[in-house]
């Protein structure tokens, strides 16, 4: 592309339903989870920062392209496209407001002035049609409560010969780092299901072959999948892991169910199976990721 995109596409006026299943998702990262987010947006850099590298890679983002970032959050990978696309744009979408707010300022902070940011759900967000180059995510996809009208949605949104890439978790049980924390807790507290493949949450995009139906069905060409393993540095040790692990919205239902007592041996526990790991920057444990690329038909 030799044209220079100074604007963000913007969504067009039209109407369109509200995905009712996603009310539960907004609502979290409107509430609680989005605010422990912001408070704790470094240490979740880190924990997804060794995913970039490879994102972007996979994405090739030209110097001009328009690019779409599914999932924003904060806006670390939406600013990175940036870089990559000096004389294009970025739109970053997510359902944070919170988010969306410290994307907006640490943008304005780095001076990454060609980008913009909006409150949206991918799956009926009314992008306008054929308005980028690529669409990226990390770690943003796992969560649609209707996959293919998801998929479906960004097809259109991106132009003839478009570009995805974007990474998901690999199931649970090669994952390290959620095995790790299981493993310790499992003895004194109920653990919740995490669900898995084509179930909504985390893992629901860990089976390969799941992700190229959906994304055939949604139109798109020339699908791989491939495996990207990576270490996910957590914290300095394993009290500070430990305090973090237990601010989560979903570790503190469980501790709160659970006896005192038993709260008590699963944190102990836990701080004994990561003080373990301990290296000389601190904790990390791996994690193993899907690197999915596909293209809109030309």
């Amino acid at each position: 592309m030799t044209e220079d995109h100074t604007t963000a596409p913007r969504a067009e006026p039209r109407q369109h339903a509200p995905a009712a299943a996603s009310a539960e998702q907004a609502q979290a990262w409107n509430g609680d989870d989005g605010r422990h987010w912001v408070r704790h947006r470094e240490r979740y850099e880190a924990m997804q920062r060794n995913f970039t590298p490879h994102l972007l890679r996979a994405a090739a983002i030209g110097t001009a392209d328009r690019v779409l970032d599914i999932g924003c959050g904060a806006g670390a990978t939406t600013r990175a496209a940036a870089r990559d696309a000096g004389r294009g744009h970025v739109l970053g979408v997510d359902l944070s407001k919170p988010l969306l707010a410290e994307a907006r300022r640490l943008a304005l902070e780095e001076g990454v002035g060609n980008v913009a940011f909006e409150e949206g759900d991918a799956q009926v967000h009314p992008f306008p049609d054929a308005a980028f180059d690529v669409a990226i995510s990390r770690n943003g996809m796992m969560f649609f409560a209707d996959p293919p009208a998801a998929f479906t949605n960004i097809a259109r949104a991106l132009r003839p010969g478009g570009r995805l890439a974007f990474s998901c978790w690999q199931e649970a049980a090669v994952n390290e780092w959620l095995v790790t924390l299981w493993t310790a807790i499992a003895p004194y507290v109920e653990l919740p299901d995490m669900g898995g493949s084509g179930q909504p949450g985390a893992f629901s995009l860990a089976d390969p072959e799941r992700v190229r139906q959906l994304l055939g069905g949604a139109g798109f060409t020339d699908i791989a999948v491939e495996p990207v393993a990576e270490p996910i540095h957590l914290g300095d040790d394993a009290e500070d892991v430990v305090e973090f692990v237990a601010s989560l919205g979903l570790i503190r239902d469980l501790l709160a169910q659970a006896t005192e007592e038993n709260a008590r041996q699963a944190l102990a526990a836990l701080h004994t199976e990561l003080a373990g790991h301990q290296g000389p920057d601190g904790i990390a444990l791996g994690a193993a990721a899907w690197l999915v690329t596909a293209r809109t038909p030309e």
